[in-house]
């Protein structure tokens, strides 16, 4: 744990020197500019290692080890066709069943492709990357590799949402599928959430979403026709995260004050077009995301396609700070983000040793062996 606290600090702190918006000047490098290339280079390499080092570290590492030697071994697996490439591309330049590469090149992708993403799309980088580290989107990524890289690709993919260049958007979402097909659920989901809502539209969607109580049955089919591997699993008794309905309301309801404090007429409005649909778009993520958890708390893993929506919060508070205009209120209101930011790191490294999480205790192919896998055992 200590060891992850201290990483977490030093980039951090490394990240806080970074200006995302630094004044250029033609045909020559500024000192910040140089700056940012150094700590986010210097992030970047750290987060990297730790995550391409580990070894048997995370809730799923051993199981994707078997994967790997089932892709190798031309069994059926139940990962997508990226995924399955990958292995064979790899394993077939080594010349053996080289997973500890595997693991890396998911580290190098996911953790470039979430500090791109921030940094092209943060209002305050330091605080994006903040929140990015206390909230566990990088130390969980030490499991379910596949859709983590997925999660990055929806992250990243967000911007070209705001742009309405929906082609590309599209794209980067069918390839990032291909690792991981949940992320399929972004292309309807960022479509809807995209749209400028109106009164009785939201009491149509509201209406919508009570079907979600009375047909149960009618959606767990769809699921088992698009995921036949739940049938009959753990994986469809369902639950949700107490955690994150409390995080979406409390940015949810943040967002409403940022609103009432910060009212804008239709002129101011018009001028920042850009700003306030990108204001509405993280808004109906984290209203979807509140939806989901609330009431499809009956679906399997109902987080995961939550968390395709909540990883906006990383790039919505920063943006709610930037709007409030008083002085005072933004440095009370970024005190009690930071606050909570601390205390949700501290129970998710509380429970780092957990099932379902399993990041502790921390462990390095330099000095350890990989434990043996079923195929081994049989």
């Amino acid at each position: 744990m200590i060891l992850y606290i201290t990483v977490a600090a030093v980039t951090v702190l490394l990240a806080g020197m970074v200006n995302n918006c630094p004044v250029t000047q033609p045909y020559r490098t500024t000192r910040q500019q140089m700056c940012n290339r150094v700590c986010i280079l210097s992030v970047f390499l750290i987060l990297f290692a730790l995550s391409a080092c580990r070894l048997n570290v995370g809730n799923d590492y051993a199981r994707y080890v078997e994967f790997m030697h089932l892709v190798n071994c031309n069994a059926y697996v139940p990962t997508e066709i990226g995924f399955n490439l990958l292995v064979k591309l790899i394993y077939g330049l080594s010349g053996f069943e080289n997973f500890l590469l595997v693991f890396a090149v998911y580290s190098f992708v996911t953790t470039a492709v979430f500090l791109l993403a921030m940094y092209e799309q943060s209002d305050d980088f330091p605080l994006t990357f903040f929140l990015f580290m206390t909230l566990g989107y990088y130390f969980q990524s030490f499991s379910t590799v596949r859709y983590y890289l997925a999660l990055a690709a929806a992250f990243y993919a967000m911007k070209f949402v705001l742009r309405r260049q929906w082609i590309r958007f599209v794209v980067i979402i069918l390839l990032g599928a291909t690792f991981h097909k949940s992320l399929l659920v972004a292309i309807p989901l960022y479509f809807l959430a995209s749209m400028s809502w109106k009164k009785w539209q939201l009491a149509v969607a509201a209406l919508f979403c009570t079907t979600f109580l009375f047909c149960q049955d009618f959606y767990l089919k769809v699921v088992v026709f698009l995921y036949p591997t739940y049938e009959d699993t753990e994986y469809l008794e369902g639950g949700t995260s107490y955690i994150n309905i409390l995080r979406c309301a409390a940015v949810l309801i943040f967002a409403g004050l940022v609103l009432y404090i910060q009212r804008r007429t239709k002129e101011e409005k018009e001028r920042d077009a850009e700003e306030e649909r990108r204001f509405w778009f993280y808004f109906y993520l984290n209203l979807g995301a509140l939806v989901l958890y609330v009431f499809c708390s009956f679906l399997p893993i109902i987080s995961r396609i939550g968390y395709y929506l909540t990883v906006s919060h990383i790039l919505f508070l920063p943006m709610l700070l930037k709007r409030v205009d008083n002085v005072r209120w933004r440095k009370l209101f970024r005190f009690g983000i930071l606050l909570a930011a601390i205390f949700y790191f501290a129970i998710y490294m509380s429970r780092a040793g957990d099932d379902g999480t399993l990041i502790l205790p921390y462990k390095t192919f330099f000095f350890n062996d990989m434990v043996n896998i079923m195929s081994d055992v049989n």
